[in-house]
């Protein structure tokens, strides 16, 4: 049987990419690791780590046992945390990096109620477009809109909740021009859009699992959401953004929506958690709760 602290230790080890630098972090003597992963090896009766005064290499059946080794401590800390929950209240700081526009119009009522829930509770919330090395910054939580896939990372996907994009544009704006009635129709129009490199297109999404390419050539660019509602409410032209950001200019008569029943982008909502992070229930409980709650605040059907 395993040592279960020698896996940990090799595991460490290996994130860290030497014995130095995973000793400063467990606050061990350089050379107490190296003996337990040596242990570790003699246990297998193979070599992890081909290490010299020079160099630290993983060998390649060392690349194999990390894969296995980082599951076998998830299973051990699901385990353990199962039967923690069921004794704490949930508790401590939660640090927690999440993009500005859904933090400021999808989290602002959320977080303060899940605080008033959880009077234990503390939350730092970092909110950014920059891309976050989680770990390495000690964050407990991402939570990122995206479309597509995310990449596969040293990170648990939980997906929390449907955000798509649909068209939209001003009252005034649609007065002096024609309301399209089809994607292709877009072509005659000023369009608002994301700032991104090359040729531009929308990919809209439509009944019957329709798909219509619309190359586009905005009139007004911007890497913020913010910014592109804001000049759709000024009649610039049409614009593709999150339903859910843009229901208090519905409600105001500030935007309206157009083909309501195509999509712009199939987006989603996901908290993303470091493995072997020592996972504390008030962050389990905060995922929980978010998969619960964003769906009802994300939800927009396009009209």
């Amino acid at each position: 049987m395993l040592d279960l602290k020698d896996v940990f230790y090799f595991v460490q080890v290996v994130d860290r990419g030497g014995f130095t630098s995973a000793g400063e972090l467990l606050r061990l003597p350089k050379s107490t690791l190296s003996h337990r992963v040596k242990e570790l090896e003699t246990s297998l009766g193979v070599r992890l780590i081909n290490r010299t005064s020079r160099q630290f290499a993983v060998t390649e059946v060392g690349e194999e046992f990390y894969q296995y080794a980082t599951a076998l401590l998830r299973s051990a800390e699901v385990a353990e945390e199962a039967m923690r929950q069921r004794l704490a209240e949930p508790s401590g700081v939660i640090r927690v990096t999440v993009a500005a526009e859904i933090a400021q119009f999808a989290l602002r009522h959320v977080l303060p109620t899940f605080l008033s829930n959880h009077p234990k509770v503390r939350i730092i919330e970092t909110a950014t477009d920059r891309m976050v090395d989680i770990v390495g910054e000690g964050f407990d939580l991402a939570i990122r809109g995206h479309t597509g896939q995310l990449q596969d990372s040293n990170l648990v996907q939980h997906p929390l909740a449907k955000a798509p994009w649909y068209l939209f544009a001003g009252p005034e704006y649609l007065e002096r021009t024609s309301r399209p009635e089809q994607p292709e129709e877009l072509a005659s129009h000023s369009i608002i859009a994301l700032a991104t490199k090359g040729p531009q297109q929308w990919q809209l999404q439509g009944p019957d699992n329709r798909t219509v390419t619309v190359p586009i050539e905005p009139r007004f660019q911007s890497n913020s959401l913010i910014s592109l509602k804001e000049a759709a409410c000024a009649n610039v032209g049409v614009a593709a953004l999150p339903g859910y950001i843009c229901q208090a200019e519905l409600r105001a008569g500030a935007l309206r929506p157009i083909l309501p029943d195509w999509i712009a982008a199939d987006a989603r909502i996901t908290a993303l958690i470091p493995y072997r992070t020592g996972l504390l229930p008030a962050v389990r409980r905060m995922v929980d709760y978010l998969a619960v709650v964003l769906p009802k605040v994300t939800a927009f059907d396009g009209r």
